[in-house]
């Protein structure tokens, strides 16, 4: 199964990376997932040999987009998310910003999607501090959740 506990990817990621593999993060709720989430992790996964996705649990996802979000469950999601191609492992976060995971996986490259330039990374400093490369992936930020919820409540 590639959803995975946060100790278990720690352990994967330490085999990956003494047998010479190069290590991605990228996170984010993914609810209702569409073209933009796809073509975010595809580019994430371009940046290194293995690609973790940080899926933000329920509580987080909520006190981050308010009440009746996330629409899908996080163990649905964190499935649907594990389903793509490109993605290695997930796993899933309580924490408003991924700076815990960061400094758990130090992972080679943190990936944000292209609403972030590398000044406005929320866990840019924290990257910095610990050697980490950000990298702004995907597509321009023509396609959002928030926006799909609303054209289906009209």
């Amino acid at each position: 199964m590639k959803v995975l506990p946060l100790a278990e990817v720690v352990q994967g990621v330490g085999v990956a990376r003494a047998a010479g593999r190069t290590v991605a993060l990228a996170n984010g709720l993914f609810d209702l997932l569409h073209v933009g989430h796809l073509r975010y992790l595809e580019g994430a996964k371009a940046q290194a040999d293995l690609l973790v996705v940080a899926l933000n649990a329920d509580a987080s996802a909520r006190a981050l987009k308010g009440e009746g979000r996330p629409v899908v469950p996080e163990a649905e999601r964190a499935e649907l998310v594990a389903g793509f191609a490109c993605v290695d492992w997930v796993t899933i976060f309580a924490d408003r910003t991924v700076e815990p995971l960061l400094r758990a996986l130090r992972p080679d490259v943190h990936c944000k999607g292209t609403d972030y330039t590398t000044e406005t990374v929320p866990e840019r400093e924290v990257a910095r501090e610990l050697g980490i490369r950000v990298a702004i992936v995907g597509d321009p930020k023509d396609h959002a959740t928030s926006e799909l919820l609303s054209r289906l409540r009209r």
